[in-house]
């Protein structure tokens, strides 16, 4: 590695990392949820059911050129490499920071601020999470840079103690675009409040540029306020319910931390502790305030943890992470725990590399077809591509499934027919699509991952339902998954 520089060996890491995400991107089809936000593309509103509106409209412009989902996701791509460069940068302006104000309190000098960035990427790098964000482009992926930015300019508060002018307006558009990209963003604005307050004077509540921020927040976020007030708040009801979950167990919370220390990795944790055991010292409060862009997300995801949640949903706060545990890192290093770094590093990647195999071989099938996970990523397009053929052969008005995680892909791939969910639970599907007419005849795609029983023989149900085609998904020799069409008649809901 003394051959270059440690910024070059940042930047060759992202590149190497990011032709693996481009040979993923091309070769599987979408997740449920890249269907469910590539649609929000297709139909362009001022917010959505279930999350802000910007993970639509980011995509439309790529969506309107072309279709195919590797072109599409090289915007993920995109951002995934921004917020590597951030990690980088972040790192080096924490380094800066802790530098100047520690200077009589470190206990031994600090690596380079550029071997502490590498450190930064590197742990990103090797951490299995982030890289299915930066091949699937959900609304995680959009606040990850969002994040960090706020964080800078966290950074830059805390280094100046003021803020120019277009320091506050671009604040106010990072944190606009926060919004519109999730609702936890919240959380992010929270933390960058708690910079604020950390600092022995408030001059910054009586400055035009504060105010002038918050209205600019306000303004890129009104029309998800505006799509909401004409449609009863559904979102924030919707939101509200599905972070609280159901009942809560303290064995969901256990699950919880295991999933996230495998998914992101022990090198967070070993360079954390180095960091606060060695880093901290005069600078502890303000540091212990930009420790708010991970702790505040974190502990509040944890605590909803225990009626349920998704392990994805903490991306952004481990992204914000990464520039301590960089630094914690090269701290590591210099001081000979080297073996324990590379050990935990090969690990890290040897795992990472296991998942791309596992994802690119189909995953393994065994007498339950539904028990492979990877199953999912295949067959939806075919699939979708047969329905279409269908509904336009049978003359029927469209495609019925019994799960909206199902209707995401239908819908994709079956565009333009339109997909029906049959299940009592309100979703974006509702608004896109509406109610199934009543005596409506249907094309039914069942999925074997997945499968119902045909919805016949009740008042709120079809009259009948005749088998049409079957279609095997084969990937390698093994059979993935089969889906079954039906033609269903005669709806009486």
């Amino acid at each position: 590695m003394r051959r270059q520089s440690p910024s070059s060996w940042a930047a060759i890491s992202i590149c190497i990392a990011a032709l693996v995400h481009f040979a993923l991107g091309f070769s599987i089809e979408f997740s449920v949820d890249e269907a469910h936000y590539a649609l929000y593309a297709q139909h362009l509103a001022w917010s959505y059911f279930d999350h802000p509106p910007l993970v639509g409209w980011i995509q439309w412009p790529l969506i309107s050129l072309a279709t195919s989902e590797g072109f599409i996701r090289l915007l993920p791509e995109l951002l995934w490499v921004v917020s590597c460069v951030l990690i980088y940068q972040v790192t080096i302006e924490v380094h800066h920071f802790i530098q100047g104000r520690n200077a009589g309190y470190l206990t031994s000098a600090l690596p380079s601020e550029n071997i502490c960035g590498l450190m930064a990427v590197l742990v990103i790098i090797a951490a299995p999470m982030p890289h299915i964000l930066a091949i699937g482009l959900l609304p995680d992926t959009l606040l990850t840079p969002l994040s960090l930015g706020l964080m800078l300019m966290a950074l830059r508060w805390l280094s100046k103690d003021r803020f120019s002018l277009g320091d506050w307006i671009l604040t106010g558009i990072l944190l606009g675009l926060a919004g519109l990209s999730k609702y936890t963003a919240a959380f992010t604005a929270l933390a960058l409040l708690f910079v604020f307050l950390s600092s022995p004077r408030k001059p910054w509540i009586n400055k035009a540029g504060f105010w002038l921020a918050g209205l600019i927040a306000l303004l890129l976020i009104s029309p998800v306020l505006y799509w909401n007030s004409v449609n009863d708040w559904i979102s924030f009801k919707y939101q509200i319910a599905h972070g609280s979950g159901g009942d809560w167990l303290w064995r969901r919370l256990g699950a919880f931390l295991g999933i996230q220390l495998a998914v992101f990795g022990p090198l967070f944790i070993l360079g954390v502790f180095v960091f606060l055991k060695d880093c901290m010292h005069a600078t502890k409060y303000s540091l212990l305030a930009l420790f708010g862009f991970f702790l505040i997300p974190f502990i509040i995801f944890a605590s909803l943890s225990g009626g349920g949640g998704l392990p994805h949903w903490t991306t952004p706060a481990w992204f914000c992470l990464a520039p301590f545990a960089g630094i914690g890192l090269a701290k590591a290093w210099a001081i000979q725990h080297r073996n324990l770094i590379r050990i935990l590093f090969v690990l890290q990647l040897t795992l990472c590399c296991v998942g791309f195999g596992y994802v690119l071989s189909g995953g393994i099938s065994s007498a339950a077809i539904k028990s492979n996970p990877i199953a999912d990523l295949y067959g939806w397009k075919i699939a979708g591509q047969k329905a279409n053929e269908l509904v336009k052969d049978t003359k029927a008005q469209g495609i019925a499934v019994q799960n909206w995680t199902l209707g995401s892909r239908a819908a994709w791939y079956a565009s333009p027919a339109p997909v029906f969910v049959l299940d009592q639970r309100q979703d974006q599907f509702d608004l896109w699509f509406g109610a199934l007419p009543r005596g409506a005849n249907i094309i039914l795609i069942n999925w074997s991952g997945m499968g119902f029983s045909a919805p016949v023989g009740s008042k709120s149900a079809f009259e009948r339902c005749e088998p049409l085609e079957s279609l095997e998904i084969v990937r390698f020799g093994q059979v993935l998954s089969k889906f079954d069409f039906s033609l269903c008649s005669n709806w009486r809901d």
